[in-house]
């Protein structure tokens, strides 16, 4: 393979490599390092001893971002307050392909943080991008039987954790439609009436916006919550619904400056999960669409 073929290759499979950085990793600035990361060995690779580009570049992504996985675990235990993925504005198209959705989902992205390193790329390549279990065996240095075992066990532990039901997007613009109501008109009873009992809250602001600083929980608290951010900025915050992570959400200003995203999860109709990204940090990239595929 020549040069301009192994440049083409990579070009080629870059937005494949990026969604299976950003799945393992809910950080798209680090799925972006793990992109060079990978460019970088893949342009010193003697191309002639490769057989498949995309599985030999799907290793490299995977080995590099299981290295950065184990590094952003020690940096979010120093993490000011609850960690939210980084939320992605992603094309209409996604919706369409429901697994890729949902695999992307803030979520799921939340499930997969409860996964260890290895059950989660295991998960990951195996769940959403259907690798066979050689190929995955490769990528994260076990046999092909100890990845199988893996896959079982991280399939297991997700699907007692994730969404009861595949959350319509029906349910899911409802749920934010009550939200921008409550905004422009100040009045929550349709959002509070959607509230789960158990429902959970859970705000951003890596120590540099103001969120809050743990989960609050229950339908009760998270209304106060609610009531309270409405009262506060009243007329200066706006909302626009926008499509994020291949899920309906909200994107809010206030003053016309951007402030945050906001995603819900829905079970069975009602809210049970509020999530509210206000880290700057973590924004970059809810203005212009970030291309996800399997």
């Amino acid at each position: 393979m020549s040069e301009d073929a192994a440049t083409d290759a990579f070009v080629a499979h870059r937005n494949l490599l990026f969604t299976v950085a950003y799945e393992m990793l809910g950080s798209a600035a680090d799925a972006e390092d793990v992109l060079q990361e990978t460019w970088l060995r893949w342009s010193g690779v003697d191309q002639g001893t490769v057989r498949d580009p995309r599985a030999y570049l799907v290793r490299i992504a995977t080995r590099q971002a299981l290295t950065r996985l184990r590094t952003l675990h020690r940096r979010k235990e120093d993490y000011v307050g609850p960690w939210l993925p980084e939320p992605l504005l992603t094309a209409p198209d996604v919706a369409e392909d429901l697994e890729l959705a949902d695999s992307v989902s803030m979520a799921m992205l939340l499930v997969l943080e409860t996964l260890t390193p290895t059950e989660r790329a295991v998960f990951v390549l195996r769940d959403v991008f259907a690798l066979e279990y050689d190929e995955i065996a490769a990528a994260v240095d076990k046999t092909p039987v100890a990845v199988r075992q893996i896959a079982h066990r991280a399939r297991e532990h997700v699907a007692a954790r994730r969404p009861r039901s595949a959350a319509s997007r029906t349910d899911t613009r409802a749920a934010l439609d009550a939200f921008q109501r409550a905004v422009e008109t100040g009045d929550l009873q349709g959002l509070l009436d959607i509230l789960a009992p158990d429902v959970v809250a859970l705000g951003d602001g890596g120590g540099v916006a103001q969120a809050v600083r743990k989960p609050v929980v229950g339908a009760k608290k998270v209304g106060n919550l609610l009531r309270a951010g409405v009262t506060r900025f009243g007329a200066e915050m706006t909302v626009e619904p926008v499509q994020v992570n291949g899920y309906p959400a909200l994107l809010a200003r206030i003053g016309g400056r951007l402030d945050g995203i906001l995603t819900v999860r829905v079970d069975d109709g009602l809210v049970t999960g509020l999530y509210y990204v206000r880290n700057p940090e973590k924004l970059s990239r809810v203005e212009r669409e970030t291309t996800v595929t399997r």
